[in-house]
Protein backbone atom coordinates (compact mmCIF):
# COMPACT_ATOMS: atom_id res chain seq x y z
CA UNK A 1 0.00 0.00 0.00
CA UNK A 2 1.58 3.57 -1.12
CA UNK A 3 2.25 5.58 1.95
CA UNK A 4 -0.57 8.04 2.66
CA UNK A 5 0.11 11.85 2.58
CA UNK A 6 0.32 13.93 6.04
CA UNK A 7 -3.18 14.54 7.84
CA UNK A 8 -4.01 18.00 6.33
CA UNK A 9 -2.41 20.15 3.85
CA UNK A 10 -0.84 22.42 6.16
CA UNK A 11 1.34 19.70 7.21
CA UNK A 12 3.51 19.91 4.05
CA UNK A 13 6.47 21.70 4.11
CA UNK A 14 5.62 24.15 0.68
CA UNK A 15 1.89 24.26 1.96
CA UNK A 16 3.66 26.25 5.05
CA UNK A 17 5.50 28.84 2.67
CA UNK A 18 2.02 29.46 1.00
CA UNK A 19 0.87 30.30 4.51
CA UNK A 20 3.58 32.51 5.40
CA UNK A 21 3.53 34.37 1.54
CA UNK A 22 -0.36 35.03 2.24
CA UNK A 23 0.86 36.42 6.00
CA UNK A 24 3.08 38.83 4.29
CA UNK A 25 0.08 40.04 2.18
CA UNK A 26 -1.74 40.50 4.88
CA UNK A 27 1.36 42.45 6.29
CA UNK A 28 2.03 44.50 3.44
CA UNK A 29 -1.64 45.48 2.60
CA UNK A 30 -1.35 48.28 5.13
CA UNK A 31 1.54 49.74 4.08
CA UNK A 32 0.58 49.52 0.51
CA UNK A 33 -2.66 52.02 1.42
CA UNK A 34 -0.11 54.13 3.72
CA UNK A 35 1.97 54.42 1.08
CA UNK A 36 -1.44 55.88 -1.11
CA UNK A 37 -1.69 58.28 1.50
CA UNK A 38 1.71 59.19 2.12
CA UNK A 39 1.71 59.72 -2.02
CA UNK A 40 1.83 63.24 -3.20
CA UNK A 41 -1.47 64.68 -4.83
CA UNK A 42 0.38 66.34 -7.64
CA UNK A 43 2.96 64.72 -9.12
CA UNK A 44 5.46 66.73 -10.05
CA UNK A 45 6.30 67.24 -14.55
CA UNK A 46 8.44 64.92 -16.48
CA UNK A 47 11.71 66.10 -17.21
CA UNK A 48 13.55 65.01 -20.16
CA UNK A 49 17.33 65.42 -20.97
CA UNK A 50 17.18 64.33 -24.58
CA UNK A 51 20.75 64.44 -26.54
CA UNK A 52 19.66 62.40 -29.12
CA UNK A 53 16.65 60.38 -30.92
CA UNK A 54 17.95 57.14 -29.44
CA UNK A 55 17.37 54.43 -26.93
CA UNK A 56 13.59 56.03 -27.16
CA UNK A 57 11.05 53.29 -25.91
CA UNK A 58 7.66 52.69 -27.53
CA UNK A 59 4.46 51.35 -25.77
CA UNK A 60 4.64 48.13 -27.31
CA UNK A 61 7.19 45.95 -28.88
CA UNK A 62 5.99 45.24 -33.07
CA UNK A 63 3.12 46.93 -31.92
CA UNK A 64 1.95 43.75 -29.86
CA UNK A 65 3.74 43.15 -27.05
CA UNK A 66 2.88 45.61 -24.00
CA UNK A 67 5.99 47.60 -23.30
CA UNK A 68 4.43 50.24 -20.96
CA UNK A 69 6.83 49.92 -18.05
CA UNK A 70 9.85 50.64 -20.41
CA UNK A 71 11.76 53.94 -19.20
CA UNK A 72 13.66 55.88 -22.38
CA UNK A 73 17.47 56.94 -22.05
CA UNK A 74 17.74 60.14 -20.39
CA UNK A 75 14.21 60.46 -19.24
CA UNK A 76 13.64 60.98 -15.70
CA UNK A 77 10.40 60.31 -14.35
CA UNK A 78 8.43 61.27 -11.04
CA UNK A 79 7.93 58.16 -8.51
CA UNK A 80 4.37 56.26 -9.04
CA UNK A 81 1.92 56.46 -6.46
CA UNK A 82 0.56 52.98 -5.59
CA UNK A 83 -2.34 53.33 -7.78
CA UNK A 84 -0.30 54.12 -11.04
CA UNK A 85 1.91 50.98 -9.87
CA UNK A 86 -1.42 48.99 -9.76
CA UNK A 87 -2.58 50.38 -12.58
CA UNK A 88 1.13 48.98 -14.20
CA UNK A 89 -0.04 45.80 -12.87
CA UNK A 90 -3.68 45.73 -14.67
CA UNK A 91 -2.24 46.73 -17.82
CA UNK A 92 0.67 44.30 -18.00
CA UNK A 93 -2.22 40.99 -16.54
CA UNK A 94 -4.84 41.70 -18.60
CA UNK A 95 -3.90 43.17 -21.69
CA UNK A 96 -4.87 41.42 -24.97
CA UNK A 97 -1.68 40.22 -26.38
CA UNK A 98 -0.81 38.41 -22.62
CA UNK A 99 -3.77 36.19 -22.77
CA UNK A 100 -1.55 34.98 -26.25
CA UNK A 101 1.28 34.52 -24.57
CA UNK A 102 -0.54 32.45 -21.72
CA UNK A 103 -1.20 30.47 -24.27
CA UNK A 104 1.93 29.42 -25.44
CA UNK A 105 3.29 28.86 -22.09
CA UNK A 106 0.12 26.16 -21.58
CA UNK A 107 0.85 24.59 -24.95
CA UNK A 108 4.24 23.76 -24.68
CA UNK A 109 3.41 22.68 -21.09
CA UNK A 110 0.74 20.41 -22.51
CA UNK A 111 3.26 19.13 -25.06
CA UNK A 112 6.30 18.28 -22.17
CA UNK A 113 3.51 16.64 -20.13
CA UNK A 114 4.64 19.49 -17.23
CA UNK A 115 2.01 17.85 -15.02
CA UNK A 116 0.86 14.59 -16.08
CA UNK A 117 -2.31 14.62 -13.73
CA UNK A 118 -3.61 17.28 -16.55
CA UNK A 119 -3.80 14.49 -18.87
CA UNK A 120 -4.03 15.65 -22.58
CA UNK A 121 -6.66 16.85 -25.14
CA UNK A 122 -8.50 20.25 -25.05
CA UNK A 123 -9.82 19.89 -21.57
CA UNK A 124 -5.99 19.15 -20.37
CA UNK A 125 -4.77 22.48 -22.36
CA UNK A 126 -7.81 24.49 -20.65
CA UNK A 127 -6.32 23.59 -17.20
CA UNK A 128 -2.55 24.16 -18.78
CA UNK A 129 -4.15 27.75 -19.62
CA UNK A 130 -5.61 29.06 -16.42
CA UNK A 131 -3.65 27.20 -14.18
CA UNK A 132 -0.64 29.77 -16.02
CA UNK A 133 -2.61 32.46 -16.29
CA UNK A 134 -2.97 32.49 -12.30
CA UNK A 135 0.86 32.13 -12.31
CA UNK A 136 1.27 35.18 -14.16
CA UNK A 137 -1.44 37.32 -13.20
CA UNK A 138 -0.17 36.71 -9.07
CA UNK A 139 3.47 36.93 -10.24
CA UNK A 140 2.87 40.56 -11.76
CA UNK A 141 1.12 41.88 -8.75
CA UNK A 142 3.79 40.87 -6.23
CA UNK A 143 6.48 42.24 -8.46
CA UNK A 144 4.63 45.41 -9.49
CA UNK A 145 2.47 46.68 -7.09
CA UNK A 146 2.72 45.14 -3.70
CA UNK A 147 6.22 45.18 -2.64
CA UNK A 148 6.97 48.00 -4.82
CA UNK A 149 4.19 49.48 -3.56
CA UNK A 150 4.73 48.77 0.28
CA UNK A 151 8.71 49.13 -0.18
CA UNK A 152 8.65 52.14 -2.03
CA UNK A 153 10.40 50.68 -5.20
CA UNK A 154 9.84 51.47 -8.93
CA UNK A 155 9.14 48.39 -10.89
CA UNK A 156 9.42 50.24 -14.13
CA UNK A 157 12.55 49.32 -16.53
CA UNK A 158 14.88 52.31 -17.32
CA UNK A 159 16.82 51.80 -20.29
CA UNK A 160 20.68 52.05 -20.37
CA UNK A 161 20.95 52.64 -24.26
CA UNK A 162 24.39 52.62 -26.12
CA UNK A 163 25.37 55.73 -24.72
CA UNK A 164 27.07 58.63 -26.49
CA UNK A 165 30.30 58.34 -28.66
CA UNK A 166 32.94 59.17 -25.84
CA UNK A 167 31.14 56.50 -23.52
CA UNK A 168 30.30 53.76 -25.89
CA UNK A 169 27.98 50.89 -24.18
CA UNK A 170 28.51 47.54 -25.76
CA UNK A 171 26.23 44.93 -26.42
CA UNK A 172 27.97 42.73 -22.94
CA UNK A 173 27.41 45.53 -21.41
CA UNK A 174 23.40 46.11 -21.94
CA UNK A 175 22.84 42.90 -21.56
CA UNK A 176 24.42 42.28 -18.36
CA UNK A 177 22.91 45.35 -17.07
CA UNK A 178 19.49 44.52 -18.03
CA UNK A 179 19.49 40.83 -16.76
CA UNK A 180 21.30 42.52 -13.64
CA UNK A 181 17.80 43.86 -12.60
CA UNK A 182 16.35 40.79 -11.92
CA UNK A 183 18.80 41.85 -8.34
CA UNK A 184 19.07 45.03 -8.40
CA UNK A 185 15.99 48.13 -9.20
CA UNK A 186 15.94 52.05 -8.29
CA UNK A 187 13.48 53.00 -5.69
CA UNK A 188 11.22 56.26 -5.66
CA UNK A 189 13.41 58.43 -4.33
CA UNK A 190 16.07 57.46 -7.34
CA UNK A 191 18.57 55.80 -5.36
CA UNK A 192 19.32 52.20 -6.06
CA UNK A 193 18.58 49.03 -3.93
CA UNK A 194 18.14 45.32 -3.37
CA UNK A 195 15.24 44.13 -5.77
CA UNK A 196 13.34 42.87 -3.37
CA UNK A 197 9.76 43.21 -5.56
CA UNK A 198 11.30 40.78 -7.74
CA UNK A 199 12.83 38.11 -5.97
CA UNK A 200 10.64 37.95 -3.00
CA UNK A 201 7.77 38.78 -5.16
CA UNK A 202 8.41 35.83 -7.96
CA UNK A 203 9.39 33.45 -4.69
CA UNK A 204 6.16 34.55 -3.17
CA UNK A 205 4.04 33.77 -6.19
CA UNK A 206 5.62 30.71 -6.43
CA UNK A 207 4.72 29.23 -3.07
CA UNK A 208 1.23 30.87 -3.75
CA UNK A 209 0.67 28.65 -6.57
CA UNK A 210 1.15 25.28 -4.54
CA UNK A 211 -2.17 26.12 -3.41
CA UNK A 212 -4.05 25.25 -6.96
CA UNK A 213 -1.44 22.78 -8.48
CA UNK A 214 -1.78 19.27 -7.68
CA UNK A 215 -0.05 17.68 -4.80
CA UNK A 216 2.94 16.56 -7.27
CA UNK A 217 3.56 19.56 -7.54
CA UNK A 218 4.03 21.29 -3.98
CA UNK A 219 7.14 19.81 -3.97
CA UNK A 220 10.75 22.09 -3.15
CA UNK A 221 11.62 21.38 -6.42
CA UNK A 222 8.50 22.14 -8.67
CA UNK A 223 8.12 25.24 -6.24
CA UNK A 224 11.76 26.27 -7.25
CA UNK A 225 11.58 25.62 -11.07
CA UNK A 226 8.70 28.12 -11.14
CA UNK A 227 10.48 30.31 -9.32
CA UNK A 228 13.09 30.06 -11.32
CA UNK A 229 11.07 30.10 -14.64
CA UNK A 230 10.03 33.70 -13.43
CA UNK A 231 12.88 35.00 -13.19
CA UNK A 232 14.61 33.72 -16.48
CA UNK A 233 11.10 35.01 -18.06
CA UNK A 234 11.40 38.73 -16.49
CA UNK A 235 15.41 38.67 -17.24
CA UNK A 236 14.33 37.76 -20.80
CA UNK A 237 11.65 40.31 -20.88
CA UNK A 238 14.08 42.97 -19.78
CA UNK A 239 17.15 42.27 -22.51
CA UNK A 240 14.31 42.60 -24.67
CA UNK A 241 13.52 46.15 -23.25
CA UNK A 242 16.69 47.44 -23.45
CA UNK A 243 17.44 46.21 -27.24
CA UNK A 244 13.87 47.23 -28.72
CA UNK A 245 14.93 50.46 -29.56
CA UNK A 246 17.70 49.50 -31.42
CA UNK A 247 16.00 46.55 -33.06
CA UNK A 248 13.07 49.29 -33.63
CA UNK A 249 15.40 51.92 -35.58
CA UNK A 250 17.21 48.65 -37.47
CA UNK A 251 14.12 47.40 -38.56
CA UNK A 252 11.75 50.10 -39.31
CA UNK A 253 13.88 53.05 -38.85
CA UNK A 254 11.63 54.69 -36.67
CA UNK A 255 12.50 57.12 -34.14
Amino acid sequence: MAASEPGTWKDRPVSRVMLRALFLAALLFPQVMRAQQDAPKSAPKVEVIETSDEGKQTPRVLGIIPNFRSVSVNTLLPPQSPTEKFKGFAEDSFDYSSFAFVAILAGSSQLQSSTPEFHSGASAFGRYYWHDLADQTDENLWVEFLIPAALHQDPRYYTLGRGSSAKHNGFAKRATYAFSRILMTRTDTGGSALNFSEIVGSGASSGISGLYYPSSDRTWTKTGQRWALNLGIDGASFAIKEFWPDINHALFHTH
